[in-house]
């Protein structure tokens, strides 16, 4: 969700900044359909449907292979502006996933500011006294009263920054990926 912020808060920059949302139309992002279809099954795999068709076994390698094919297409992006910084976040937070079992830790505290009374209402986040790689996790918090409240990790404010720096140059003609020739 925290992603969702970085597409008005660039989209409000670059228009601060002189550009043009038809810029927008000249990406180049390449394999955007694995990128998609891992955030695909992301969306799908939290719901209750998800997760009982996956059931608890399958979900967190599930979680991890969805998490690895959205890095694997960013970083086949990596050229383009704002795609490095995504990919530090994309991966910071699979190897925090990674190293927790396949779920994401997310702080108590976070998760209360946010609104829910634990992890089960927010069910890609698990409660662990002591998470591995701690500071990659879930926590940090926007507060309940705030739109598509949620907890969030340091990955995710860098997914966002470089979302957000994408679509600015984007906006503004630089765009497009630096690497010549067709899309693969």
């Amino acid at each position: 969700m925290f992603m969702l912020w970085a597409i008005p808060i660039g989209i409000a920059l670059g228009w601060l900044l002189r550009g043009r949302l038809d810029g927008l139309l000249h990406l180049d992002f390449r394999w955007a359909w694995l990128a998609v279809g891992g955030l695909l099954v992301q969306v799908v795999l939290f719901t209750p449907l998800g997760s009982s068709v996956a059931g608890d076994a399958l979900v967190p390698p599930t979680y991890i292979a969805s998490t690895l094919a959205v890095f694997v297409a960013v970083a086949r992006n990596v050229r383009m502006p704002g795609m490095p910084i995504v990919a530090a976040g994309a991966l910071s937070n699979l190897v925090a996933i990674a190293s927790n079992g396949g779920l994401m830790p997310a702080d108590l505290g976070a998760l209360a500011l946010a609104g829910f009374s634990g992890p089960g209402e927010h069910t890609n986040s698990i409660v662990v006294a002591e998470p591995a790689l701690r500071p990659l996790t879930d926590i940090y918090a926007l507060p309940a009263w705030l739109p598509l409240a949620n907890v969030f990790s340091i990955g995710d404010v860098l997914i966002g920054l470089g979302v957000a720096v994408a679509i600015v140059a984007a906006m503004r003609g630089a765009g497009q990926a630096a690497s010549p020739g067709g899309r693969t």
